[in-house]
């Protein structure tokens, strides 16, 4: 067996133990003889536990896994398409897009579901907005999109801080930074539904073009040379990131780091190689997140919000690991 594999099977090992240890952990917590006998007799010693297992600790555990595997696969394919080790999920504007749309179905007090599926709307509309300026320009399509992500992202931050000045104070103005700072607080198997088809799909097709992903980090003349059809790859894999991007940013608030640093993390431990290093990043970037959103509802008694604990663990990571050996990439 291979170092990448090894490394791969712990990184699996590490999220079981941790997805059991966030099932039972928490304001309430679940004895393991508990979880066993509803796995062997059909039901929890107590019908709270069965409550608070089913209707908020496995959506919120399921939504943390799924989250956290998609920013993290959607960093690293960027990072390979745009040859730059810098590039993150929200690049091309699909975290500012989701957060206009949850800005606004908020401001209207529409209800949970609807915030998710308008952030889910505004996100997909921003990322078809810039791909189709990219087209607008003939060369350097790749500095196009990233500037066009650039500049509609400024648009939807603009929009986003006239919406929080206008809110009511009291009650619409603290829901909206609330979100915009990224919980799982409020995840329950109604948004699971709406969003696991979307991610699940783009994360598969993520990982079956993972190794076209290797052939779009060389130049596009060596790519077309190796056989790859570089326009029609590097729109698929765009799509399909921004697609788990958009899913997840809608249900979760925007989630700085975790599309940054778990790639680069994953880098140094099974190589660059998007064969092992796609679900690699995968794995860890769902173990990221569980273990950030553990932290978050267990550490205090008030929870808090996942988008500063990401930065707080993710900014001196990074600096640690660029400075550590001098490079990024």
């Amino acid at each position: 067996m291979s170092k990448q594999a090894r490394i791969i099977l712990v990184l699996a090992a590490l999220l079981a133990a941790a997805i059991l240890a966030s099932l039972l952990t928490g304001r309430y917590p679940i004895p393991l003889s508990a979880l066993w006998q509803r796995i062997v007799y059909g039901s929890f010693p107590k019908p709270q536990m069965e409550a608070v297992f089913f209707t908020v600790r496995l959506p919120r555990v399921l939504m943390a896994i799924l989250a956290g595997a998609a920013l993290a696969a959607a960093g690293a394919s960027f990072q390979g398409v745009f040859q730059n080790p810098l590039a993150s999920p929200d690049m091309l504007g699909a975290s500012s897009g989701a957060a206009t749309g949850a800005a606004l179905a908020i401001l209207l007090r529409l209800p949970s579901i609807l915030v998710t599926a308008s952030a889910f709307a505004m996100s997909l509309i921003t990322i078809a907005v810039v791909m189709l300026l990219g087209e607008k320009v003939r060369s350097k399509k790749i500095i196009a999109l990233v500037l066009a992500g650039l500049m509609i992202s400024s648009m939807h931050n603009a929009a986003v801080s006239w919406m929080k000045l206008i809110a009511d104070t009291h009650n619409t103005l603290p829901e909206i930074v609330f979100w915009l700072m990224g919980s799982l607080a409020k995840v329950r198997p109604v948004e699971i539904k709406f969003t696991i088809i979307p991610m699940i799909a783009g994360l598969v097709m993520l990982f079956i073009c993972r190794w076209k992903i290797n052939h779009l980090t060389f130049s596009d003349d060596e790519a077309r040379s190796m056989g790859v059809n570089v326009k029609s790859t590097r729109a698929l894999v765009i799509v399909s990131s921004t697609l788990i991007t958009a899913a997840a940013v809608s249900v979760c608030g925007i989630i700085g780091w975790a599309g940054l640093v778990v790639p680069h993390i994953c880098r140094k431990l099974t190589g660059n190689n998007y064969l092992t290093l796609m679900p690699s990043s995968m794995i860890a970037g769902a173990l990221f997140l569980l273990v950030i959103d553990n932290i978050s509802r267990n550490l205090f008694s008030a929870e808090i919000p996942l988008g500063i604990l990401t930065s707080l663990f993710g900014a001196p990571f990074f600096l640690w690991l660029v400075t550590r050996k001098g490079d990024i990439w």
